[in-house]
Formats: C-alpha cells, structure tokens, sequence
C-alpha cells in the first residue's frame, strides 16, 4: 500500500497538466501512485494521461466515457485509490518540491492523524505568487493534534479539497462522496472536518494553485453558479442527520451567507439577467436555514439584512452609498494629510529660525530601517568621544528597537524630526536629504555612502538606464550641501569626486562599519548563530545580493534548497534580501529549516556578516567589509551582461573578485562542492582585494572620523 494516492481529474487542462504530472512524479519521496482521471476532456489529456502511464508504473489512467464534473471525476479516482492517504490536486495546479516528503514526516510527528491541513500560494501569469493571507491558522502549536473545536479558525480558510491530506479509512468510515455541480468542495470539507476526531496541520506551502486568466470555475459567467444553493442545503442536512455536532450549525450558516454574497457581489460570475433573482433565492435559502447568531458587527450585519431580504434594488443602492462614503473618507483623509504636510513645513520653517543647538547630532542609515551601517558606527563612537553630545537616531516605529537606549530615536517624517533636522549642528547620513531640506549656516553634513562604489554610482550613471528620471543638477545640488565625505580606499575617494563633483572634503578614514570585524568576538558570535539557529559544526554561508536597476521585481536567486540539498547537511544559508527589493529571496511557502533561514528582516547585516563563514554576493560593496574579517567570498554573477548595460561597474570584478566567481547554480554548487571556495587561490585573491581595498581598515575607522569631524583633531598620517 503507497503513503499516498494524489488524484488528478483532468478536464481542459492539457496546457498545464504535464506540469502537474511533473510536479508529483518528481517528488524526492517516491512511495506514492497517481491516479489521473480524464474527465472525457475534449483536448489531449487523455493520450498525455496514458504516455505518463507507459513512462511510469505509479500513474494509474482512468477515462471517463462521460464529462461529469470535479466532483464524479475525484469520486472515480476515489474508487481506484489504495494509498494510506488520499491527496486531490487539480490538473492545472502543481505540487511544491519535496511537499510529499514534508507531509509524509508531519504525518509520523503527529501519529497518522484523519485529516493533515497544509498551504498553498497563489500563482500569477505574471509570475507573482502569493501565500494564503490566513497562514496564522496554521500555526503548528500545542497541541499537535486536535479536533475541530480546539481549532475553529481552520473554518476560516478557503474551503477546498486540495490543501488537505485525508487518511483513507477516514473517508470510506464516513462515506464521504462528491456531489455534482459547482461547488462540490463544500460539501465534503464541511462534514470531513466537522467528523475528524484528529486534525493536524503543516504550516507549509504544498500546493501552487494557478490563477488563469480564462477557464476558470469561479472566473466564468454561467448560470450554474446558483449550484452554490444546493450544495449548501446538502452541508445543513449533513448536520441534520448529526444532531452531535449541531453547535457548528451557526458557523455554517454565516459562512453560507458569507458565500452568497461573494458569489452576488463578485463581477464576472453571475449573468448580468439573473442577478435579481440569485439574490431572491439567496433570501429563500437564508429563511431555509435560519440560526440564530452572536452580534455582528456593522458589515457583517448589512451583510446580512440583505441577504435576508432578498432586495436587488437595495443592495445596489446601498453599494452606491458605500462607494459614495468611501469616497469620502479619501477625501477626508487626504485633506487631513495635506493639511498635517503643510503644517510640519510651517514647523520646520519656525525651528531654522532658531539657534542652532551645538551639541546635537542627527544620525540615519538605510532610509529608517534600522541602527545600522556607518552612521551607526560613528554614533556610537560619537557618545564615546565626544563630551556632552547628544546624538538622534533616525528610525521608523517598526526598527526602534535595534537603536541603543542611550541615544534618542525620532520617526521621519514627524515633528521631532523636522526639529532635529533644523536645529542639529552635525547631520551624518548614507542617503540623500529630506525632500525641502534646507542646509543652515553652521550646519555640519557628513555623507558616509553605503559602501566603496563598485557600482556606478551619481554623475557616472546618467547615461545608463538605472539613472531614471536623476539629472545632473540634482545630483550636484545634494553634493553641495555635504562637508565631508567618508572613503575606505583611494578608489572611492577617486569615485566620489567624479561622481558627486562638489566642494566637500573626502576623509579617507577607512571603513567605520568594519570596525567590529578588525577583532569580532567568538562568544558573541557562537551566541548569535544559536539565535539563528544554526548548529554548532555546520558552514554558515550569507548570501546577500545586491538590488537591480533593471528589474521590476526582487532578484531571483539560485534554488538554495537545490544547492543544499547536493551539497548535504554540513552546509547552511542565511538568505538576506537587499532592502529595497520589498520581498524576501525565499519563494513563498519554503519550510521553516535550521539550513535554509530567511533573513531578510534581520536589523543588523554586520552582525549576520559576523555569524557567517562566508559571503555569497555578487556587485554588492559589502564583499569590501566582509573582506576585512579575512573569510571566503564567493561572487554569483549569473546576470552580468544585463547589470553592465543597466548600470555598470566601476572595476572590473572578474578581474579583482575576491574569491571565485561562478555564472550560474551549477557554477556556484561546484565552488563549494570541491573545496575551492576555501583553499588557497581564493585566500590569494582575497589578500589582494584587502590590499586594495581595504588599507586602513584597522578598527580605528569610526574614531578617526569622529575626532576630525566633531573634535576637530587631524588624525596620525595613515
């Protein structure tokens, strides 16, 4: 007997169906049988269906001599399964690689329970895909196993057949069948987890289910959506024939009206002539079943009265009123916005008119997002040297944690900042001014950058696409406003001059971020990779990629999973997105693993630098930092060409890199497969790269800065 029996109906689907086909037979746990059920599909599902079965003993082909539907063709595949398990998946949608093996273990954890409820992500033409927004409910606490009632918010999902394992005796015990029509899913999950007397779940994506743009159920306008009535006065007898399980009554309800609602109010399902009388039967239905509820609130009870009522004029002129009420409160609320605007420019005008306060100092980094790179180097050693400074920390609400205690933390965008702002004698940033920033007489602005420039950076990106809408003069203008300006090596500070041509004064200190590598401390660090999760004796690798001018979307990296898994258990990743790419490098769904870890939303890159054994990158300046810990780096480039034409290196990294350099996944597994990541012409090439990059870097960077900028002393020669 195979764990698992997937069935597979197949209607129409010959598009997608070798994908889904794929997706199961080429799962790393094997021990399973696929029964493919061609519902008479008028395309070649069939003759695909039956060249999978030749090609592999597990495909079990069942053909239909009539098109009955979801429900007949799952209830035939049904009769054909044998498996300890019954998974349904539809011929358009596909299975997560290693879901089946995931289950499998998640099935031993929690003693074989009836039903397994796992997730599943959205997946767009675009490419886009979007994990289910109800993930919370399936947090996998205590207990592990469980009953509906311990667990009603699993009530809450989308009632479906296919993000569910359901052990087969379970389902022969109950009778559990699929009806004709429509909307069969809801009459089977209703019973099947109101029966279950163990439920688990897998907070995992299992399944990525595809939204097509055409010739899908819910996309198509037909009459049979009306089919949603009776399968709902199939769900309320269920219930009249359990009187023990009557305390779910409510909760069917509600969802049932719930249902009716979306099914009305959704465009593109209901024809435009039968809209009125879909409502009607909707109110019959709602009198059918009538139960008494909790209160509800306002929505919920709108919902409802119309519902109830039954009324098509009705509803259409309170959804104009809505509408009308939305409208608004937009309104409402860009007024109020406006005026909050216009009243912190006043604010912001008044403060420039007052004296400068000596002994402030305004710091950001990273545009809020945290106490981190230089300027967070150089405020702490700001508090340390200099007597009587009172340091800001820029950060949204979200980071202020990250910032220490001892300095004051102010919110862009509000009051205290627009003071701080105006008012502060020394201004140290990475990016660019505020919008309206005015520099004062007096004012004392320190631009840190965010790194040496491998990249093109300012003036010498203008004639590259990655310039956008930059124009010369604004460049220029923000360089006027600096006084100084910090370089780690002769190479940015030659950039600096040709890229933001202005009167500054470049101090060329070192890197002050880098300072905690000079001496990092291994307590420190043991304490952080067990934060992290990772084990005492595995190879940590950070991969940190850059973000690109010419994508529209996140960088998609190598499958890390892949490579870890050819690589074995000695190895781990810790994923870090570039801030601005807004989305983790992790597809959506990935298992939580002590081998794989998102951090993207860590606040500290240096301290993750400082965890790790080795950096992945690729035109990323932190490769100059890291090289100063003297540990392996490894460039993955697998986009040069696209990155040179959109904005272009100031080196020559494949001459320069650090360590090896691999063009695509195969490239980069094999670097660490064979050892070269780490042997002795990737520790030349990193010697080299510190030389040049990296000459003054000696954990005095920050002090050095400091006491010239703010006490004013001109430090040893170099």
């Amino acid at each position: 007997m195979p764990r698992f029996s997937v069935i597979v109906p197949a209607h129409r689907v010959e598009a997608y169906l070798g994908a889904c086909l794929d997706s199961v037979l080429g799962q790393s746990f094997g021990d399973l049988e696929v029964i493919a059920v061609d519902d008479r599909s008028p395309d070649g599902c069939g003759e695909l269906i039956d060249a999978y079965a030749a090609r592999d003993g597990r495909v079990v082909p069942v053909h239909l001599a009539e098109n009955g539907g979801l429900g007949r063709a799952r209830n035939a595949g049904l009769a054909r399964a044998t498996g300890e398990y019954v998974l349904f998946l539809d011929g358009d949608d596909t299975l997560t690689p290693d879901a089946l093996h995931t289950l499998s273990d998640r099935i031993k954890e929690t003693d074989s329970p009836e039903i397994l409820v796992f997730d599943y992500a959205r997946t767009y033409l675009s490419g886009e895909v979007l994990r289910n927004q109800l993930a919370a409910e399936l947090h996998e606490g205590d207990p592990q196993v469980f009953t509906l009632a311990e667990r009603p918010g699993l009530l809450r999902l989308l009632m479906v057949v296919w993000n569910k394992a359901y052990r087969r005796d379970f389902v022969e015990r109950t009778g559990l069948t699929f009806p004709p029509g429509y909307y069969e899913d809801t009459p089977w999950t209703f019973p099947a987890l109101m029966s279950a007397e163990t439920i688990a779940v897998l907070d995992r994506v299992c399944v990525h289910y595809r939204q097509r743009r055409q010739g899908s159920i819910l996309g198509t306008v037909s009459h049979r959506h009306f089919d949603v009535f009776d399968q709902y006065d199939r769900v309320f007898a269920f219930l009249d024939a359990h009187p023990e399980l009557e305390r779910w009554r409510p909760v069917v309800f509600r969802r049932m009206v719930d249902h009716f609602t979306a099914v009305y109010t959704k465009p593109g399902r209901l024809p435009a002539g039968e809209r009125a009388a879909f409502l009607h039967r909707a109110r019959d239905q709602y009198r059918l079943h009538r139960t008494p509820l909790p209160p509800l609130g306002p929505r919920d009870r709108l919902r409802h009265a119309l519902v109830r009522h039954g009324s098509h004029r009705a509803f259409g002129a309170l959804r104009l009123a809505a509408r009308a009420s939305g409208r608004a409160r937009r309104t409402a609320r860009s007024l109020k916005a406006r005026a909050r605007r216009s009243g912190l420019r006043a604010h912001y005008a008044l403060q420039r008119r007052l004296p400068l306060r000596e002994r402030d100092a305004l710091f950001g980094a990273a545009d809020g997002h945290g106490y981190t790179h230089h300027p967070a180097a150089l405020e702490r050693a700001a508090r340390d040297l200099v007597p009587g400074l009172r340091t800001f920390w820029i950060t949204r609400p979200e980071h202020r944690h990250t910032a220490p205690t001892a300095t004051r933390r102010v919110t862009p965008g509000s009051a205290a900042y627009f003071t701080a702002l105006a008012r502060a004698r020394y201004l140290v940033t990475d990016g660019e001014p505020e919008p309206g920033h005015v520099k004062r007489r007096g004012q004392c602005v320190v631009q840190t950058g965010r790194g040496t420039p491998l990249k093109r950076v300012g003036a010498e990106v203008l004639d590259r696409p990655a310039a956008g809408t930059t124009d010369v003069n604004r460049v220029v203008a923000t360089a006027d406003q600096w006084d100084y300006a910090l370089s780690g090596n002769r190479h940015t500070t030659l950039t600096w001059e040709r890229a933001y041509p202005a009167a500054y004064t470049v101090l060329e200190y070192g890197q002050p971020r880098a300072d905690a590598f000079h001496s990092p401390d291994p307590a420190a660090r043991e304490r952080l990779r067990e934060t992290l999760g990772l084990a005492p004796d595995v190879t940590a690798l950070l991969y940190a990629p850059t973000y690109r001018d010419h994508r529209t979307g996140p960088h998609h990296p190598p499958d890390l999973d892949r490579m870890l898994h050819r690589l074995g258990p000695r190895f781990a990743v810790l994923a870090r997105a570039h801030p601005r790419c807004g989305a983790p490098l992790l597809p959506p769904g990935t298992a939580p693993s002590t081998r794989l870890i998102d951090v993207s939303a860590h606040p500290s890159v240096e301290r993750l630098c400082l965890a790790s054994d080795a950096l992945i990158t690729d035109y990323s300046s932190l490769m100059v930092e890291y090289a100063v810990l003297d540990r392996p780096i490894v460039l993955y480039a697998d986009d040069w060409a696209a990155f040179e034409a959109a904005r272009g290196l100031s080196v020559d990294l494949r001459d320069c890199a650090p360590g090896p350099v691999a063009c695509d996944e195969d490239d980069l597994t094999a670097i660490f497969a064979s050892g070269t990541w780490s042997g002795p012409g990737s520790a030349a090439r990193r010697a080299a790269f510190r030389t040049r990059f990296c000459p003054w870097d000696d954990g005095r960077a920050a002090e050095r800065v400091v006491r010239r900028v703010f006490l004013g002393e001109q430090p040893p020669a170099l």
